[in-house]
């Protein structure tokens, strides 16, 4: 008998089912269950790509239905069932054959999902080169997707972005989502839209916060999932454990078992390369596509149905105006149609589509009709809103609504009440505030706004302190001047007790300073569940439960700790039991006296009382924080002292050496402020003053 040779990825095992004795031949079943069963070699079609995961059921189970068997026969021969992905039609309600629901086969629609930094968008670069997108002589910038300016000067992405490839005459959507945890929000929409994501996973970190996220959201959904190890070029990548850990992930998030069949891909995004083993890379990303293709089921849809199409995404264009994007999920969509516009309360209004678009490439063509199943773009509805269903006119209905989890901090938005207003901004009226406040919330579900305790005060919740930064430093770019406070976590009260939000916190740090971000997290009230090795660097990796509010102003001081080498990440976890009080600052600010501009002889003698965050000739105001004191509470200093021209007795000045002043950035701002603090923001400038509200009320 022909030995078939099993890679060393995951366990191994046989399990004995029955053992039948003939008068012919003796024969005996096996099953295996198979870890990876979706793909073959590309070179040769007829031996499977085993990555095997034990079983030790004594009795053929459902589960098991989907399954190849091994017959082995006096005969030596081999037979081999047809192989089935992740999600086989075995799984499918019954219910759906009633309504003669039908596949499309031309058609793929998936998510790239990860946690930031594991290399997404430079996984959908290289997708679109390979497919020809571009011309060969055309220049293309790295992380194309990434178009926002905030989004290529932070290297993250914040909004979620359509495009889609042509490989062997099928389309295939793709959609490059965020991978930082405050923009979950926009994860959970897209995935409205799909059938399967391709889970991509850093080869030496493996599975992370925001992995976990939005892999149990995927799963929820139901859809299939391509796992993609990607960096495996990294000198300390350890395949194994990274798949053995999104295995155990998996399981621990309750997948069924024929999400546990996942197909694996080991990739270099920035090489161009994949393959179905790490140590054979194929010249190009041919085994990615192919596994795309054999793995992720074409949309299920009604295609004689009443029309239904759910917005899940909203862009604006200054001549086309609103642009509602979603999945044709039933009918045909055709430009010029009247449509009625619905949500999930039956209140239901018309409209007419002007325009239609679809995804062709990296650009927005225009099409006549689009049938169901595929993403398309629709304008002429000036007041579509996320989570409404464009219906047929007479005959539709509308699909369940979109819902995102509930926001975990809050932050105050007033108007500047500086001295200095009105010099750098164009909009500083509170009308002009409100309007942008409640326009954001238009396009980004997981924010909220609410009026404040004044006329000139907005209560803005979000996911994070990024998400709500992000929405600021857009607003100051916009030429918009505001003040705003320090970031609170929202607390809940059940049965009389009082919970707030808790978050998982992962820590990368060296060795040499794991005691001191140990020891910071501690005093935050962070408990300690996992500690591990990574790779051969040195680093070692620290999960901790942690409350949200002790995650507020931590990023800087873990940094200070590490010298600037250990990495966060966060991600919501659940609500849990008040805490306790936390100290999140032991040093106070320091404040300018009056009004005017800073000298050097002022600073020279101010930075012995700790570190400041202003220069010589910068004009400051009264109540401005200009430095850290070095002590705790406030210290209030003169630094537009001059010095006195009386008090000269040599010809030689004397020399005057000031410290280099902190640079702190909006996030910085943010996470030093604390209750009696702002941060005003202006286009060209942000400070930091004490609220003079709060001022008077301590007097």
């Amino acid at each position: 008998m022909p030995q078939t040779h099993f890679p060393q990825s995951i366990h191994h095992s046989l399990t004995l089912l029955s053992c039948n004795n003939r008068e012919s031949e003796r024969v005996m079943e096996m099953t295996l269950t198979i870890h990876h069963p979706c793909l073959f070699s590309p070179n040769t079609s007829s031996q499977p790509f085993f990555s095997t995961q034990l079983s030790s059921s004594s009795s053929s189970s459902s589960s098991s239905s989907y399954l190849p068997r091994l017959r082995f026969s006096s005969k030596n021969n081999i037979a081999f069932r047809p192989i089935k992905c992740s999600v086989s039609e075995a799984t499918e309600p019954k219910t759906e054959k009633k309504r003669q629901l039908l596949r499309r086969g031309d058609v793929r629609n998936i998510a790239i999902v990860a946690h930031v930094d594991h290399g997404k968008t430079t996984l959908v670069d290289a997708m679109l080169k390979q497919t020809k997108v571009f011309r060969d002589n055309q220049f293309v910038q790295e992380r194309i997707m990434d178009s926002n300016d905030l989004e290529r000067e932070r290297g993250i992405t914040i909004l979620s972005k359509n495009t889609s490839v042509t490989y062997k005459d099928t389309k295939i959507n793709i959609i490059d989502t965020p991978g930082h945890s405050d923009f979950g929000g926009e994860v959970e929409r897209i995935l409205n839209m799909v059938e399967g994501i391709l889970l991509v996973v850093d080869s030496v970190e493996g599975p992370m916060p925001q992995t976990r996220f939005v892999l149990k959201k995927a799963l929820e959904f139901g859809h299939s999932v391509v796992v993609v190890v990607n960096k495996i070029d990294r000198p300390s990548a350890r395949p194994d454990y990274v798949v053995n850990s999104t295995f155990e992930l998996f399981i621990e998030l309750n997948a069924t078992d024929e999400q546990c069949d996942f197909q694996v891909i080991y990739a270099s995004g920035i090489k161009g390369q994949a393959g179905l083993s790490p140590e054979n890379l194929a010249e190009d990303l041919g085994p990615l596509f192919e596994s795309i293709i054999r793995c992720i089921p074409g949309p299920r849809i009604d295609k004689d149905g009443a029309l239904q199409m759910l917005v899940t995404n909203i862009e604006y264009d200054e001549h086309k105006g609103r642009i509602a994007i979603g999945r044709v999920q039933a009918g045909v969509l055709e430009k010029g149609m009247d449509v009625r516009v619905c949500t999930s309360e039956d209140s239901c209004r018309y409209g007419r589509v002007s325009e239609l678009y679809v995804y062709d490439k990296f650009n927005r063509v225009p099409a006549d009709g689009v049938e169901a199943g595929d993403i398309c773009a629709v304008c002429g509805i000036t007041d579509i809103q996320i989570g409404e269903t464009i219906a047929d006119k007479v005959s539709g209905k509308p699909l369940p609504s979109i819902k995102v989890e509930e926001p975990t901090v809050k932050m105050s938005f007033s108007i500047n009440t500086s001295p200095f207003v009105g010099r750098e901004g164009k909009y500083v009226t509170s009308r002009n505030l409100r309007d942008r406040l409640y326009r954001e919330l238009e396009r980004n579900l997981a924010m909220k706004v609410e009026d404040g305790e004044t006329a000139d005060t907005f209560i803005v919740s979000g996911r994070g302190t990024l998400h709500i930064t992000i929405l600021i430093e857009n607003m100051r770019r916009e030429g918009y001047e505001f003040m705003v406070g320090p970031p609170k976590v929202i607390n809940k009260k059940v049965n009389e007790q009082l919970l707030e939000p808790y978050e998982v916190a992962t820590v990368e740090v060296p060795e040499e300073h794991m005691g001191a971000v140990v020891e910071l997290l501690g005093k935050r009230r962070g408990q300690m569940f996992d500690m591990q090795g990574v790779g051969s660097e040195g680093t070692t990796l620290l999960k901790y439960k942690i409350p949200t509010r002790g995650l507020l102003g931590l990023r800087n001081s873990i940094l200070t700790a590490s010298r600037g080498t250990a990495i966060l990440n966060t991600v919501f976890d659940s609500y849990g039991p008040w805490a306790g009080e936390i100290s999140t600052r032991d040093q106070g600010s320091l404040v300018a006296f009056e009004d005017g501009s800073s000298t050097s002889y002022a600073i020279s003698s101010s930075q012995e009382r700790g570190q400041m965050f202003i220069g010589p000739g910068m004009e400051v105001y009264k109540g401005q924080i200009v430095g850290i004191h070095q002590r705790p509470g406030d210290l209030t200093l003169n630094v537009c002292k001059k010095k006195a021209a009386t008090n000269i007795r040599s010809n030689k000045e004397q020399t005057v050496i000031l410290d280099t002043p902190l640079d702190y950035s909006l996030d910085d701002c943010i996470e030093y402020i604390q209750e009696d603090e702002l941060v005003e923001v202006t286009p060209e400038s942000i400070r930091m003053c004490k609220n003079p509200k709060l001022a008077k009320k301590t007097r």
